[in-house]
C-alpha cells in the first residue's frame, strides 16, 4: 500500500509518498480501503516537530478516513468513516470496530473524511462541555476552517448567536451558513468588536485554536467559558520560526484560580486525541453528529482534494490560512 510519510523535521518538501506492506487487522479491527483521508493542523506541527503526541518521525499521521472495509470478508464493501489514532494518510488502515461508523447517505468519501476530527471536536466543546443554549453568544476563532465551520452550524442547530474570525474574503460565504457577526481578524481588533457587538456584555463561549487565551478570555461574560483547542499562532508561516513561537507562548496567561472564582468563569482544555479510549464518548459525539447529517441539519464542506502525490499542497493550503472547510487527501 501507499503511504504519506513525514520523512523528517521540516517543511512540506519533507513530506514523501512510499510503499509498506498492507496492515493486518488484530481482533476487534477492521481494515478499510481509504478512499479519502482528513488533513489536520496538527499534521503540520507533527511535521515541524512540535506536535509531542505524534509518533516519533519519520512516521504516517492522519486521524480520519472513509473509505470500504475489506477485512474481515463478512463485512466487505461496507461504507465507512472512521477516526484513527495517526496512520490515517494511507491506502489501507485497520481501526477498531468501535470507531467505525456507516457514511451517511448522499455524502462523497471526501466529505465523509471531512467529519470525524473537526465535528467530534465541535460538538465536544460546544454540546458536551458548554452545553450551548438558544440566545448565546458564541465567538468562533478561524471560522472558516474544518471546526470553525462545523461548529458554526452546531450552534445554528441550537438557536445560538455567532460571531466569527476570519479574513475578509471569507465572510459572505460564512454569512451564507448562518454567521451573524463576521471579524476580519486582519484588520479588526476581535475583543473590541466582540465588546460592540455584544453591548460590552461579552460572549458565553470562546472557541481558540489560536492560542489567543488571554484575549479570548477577556471576551466572555460572566459564566463564560472558553475552549482551547489549539495554538496555530506558534507557526503563523510555512516555516517554524522560534523566536516567533516563543512571543506567543509568552502571550498565554496562567489562569489563577482566584481569579477564576469572582469572575464566574471557566476554562477547558481539549485534545481529542487524548480521548481515543474514551470509545463510548466519542461514538455516542459521533452518532449525534451524523444525525444532524441525516436530517440535512449538517453539510460537510470541503475546501480541497489534493492527491497523495500532492500532499505538500495540502499543508500549504492550512498553512497558508487559504482554506474554506477542510482539506482532504485522496489515494
Amino acid at each position: 500500500m501507499r503511504q504519506v510519510w513525514i520523512t523528517r523535521k521540516g517543511g512540506p518538501e519533507v513530506l514523501e509518498v512510499r510503499e509498506s506492506p498492507d496492515p493486518q487487522p488484530k481482533a476487534g479491527e477492521v481494515r478499510i480501503r481509504v478512499r479519502a483521508a482528513g488533513v489536520n493542523f496538527a499534521d503540520v506541527m507533527a511535521r515541524v516537530g512540535l506536535y509531542r503526541d505524534a509518533p516519533p518521525i519519520p512516521c504516517v499521521v492522519g486521524y480520519e478516513v472513509a473509505g470500504e472495509i475489506d477485512l474481515p470478508a463478512e463485512r466487505a464493501g461496507e461504507r465507512v468513516i472512521a477516526a484513527t489514532k495517526f496512520g490515517g494518510q494511507s491506502e489501507m488502515v485497520c481501526v477498531p470496530a468501535a470507531m467505525v461508523a456507516p457514511l451517511p447517505k448522499g455524502i462523497s468519501f471526501a466529505e465523509a473524511a471531512s467529519i470525524p476530527i473537526v465535528w467530534l471536536t465541535a460538538w465536544h466543546m460546544l454540546v458536551e462541555l458548554a452545553n450551548v443554549r438558544r440566545g448565546q453568544r458564541v465567538l468562533i476563532h478561524a471560522a472558516a476552517g474544518g471546526v470553525g465551520t462545523a461548529a458554526l452550524q452546531i450552534c445554528k442547530k441550537f438557536e445560538a448567536q455567532t460571531i466569527g474570525t476570519a479574513s475578509a474574503g471569507k465572510h459572505e460565504r460564512l454569512r451564507q451558513l448562518g454567521l451573524d457577526h463576521a471579524i476580519d481578524y486582519r484588520t479588526q481588533d476581535f475583543v473590541a468588536e466582540v465588546k460592540r457587538i455584544t453591548g460590552g456584555r461579552g460572549v458565553d463561549i470562546a472557541l481558540d485554536p489560536l492560542g489567543e487565551f488571554k484575549r479570548s478570555f477577556s471576551c466572555l461574560a460572566q459564566t463564560g467559558k472558553l475552549m482551547m483547542y489549539g495554538a496555530s499562532n506558534v507557526m503563523p508561516g510555512e516555516r517554524f520560526n522560534p523566536l516567533q513561537a516563543v512571543k506567543a507562548v509568552a502571550r498565554m496567561p496562567f489562569f489563577h484560580p482566584l481569579k477564576l472564582l469572582p469572575d464566574n468563569k471557566g476554562v477547558f482544555g481539549i485534545n481529542m486525541g487524548h480521548l481515543w479510549n474514551e470509545t463510548e464518548l466519542l461514538a455516542g459525539e459521533l452518532r449525534e453528529v451524523l444525525k444532524g447529517f441525516a436530517a440535512g441539519e449538517f453539510k460537510a464542506i470541503v475546501d480541497v482534494e489534493v492527491p497523495f502525490a500532492e500532499a505538500r499542497k495540502a499543508h500549504e493550503r492550512i498553512t497558508s490560512r487559504a482554506n474554506f472547510g477542510k482539506v482532504v487527501l485522496v489515494p
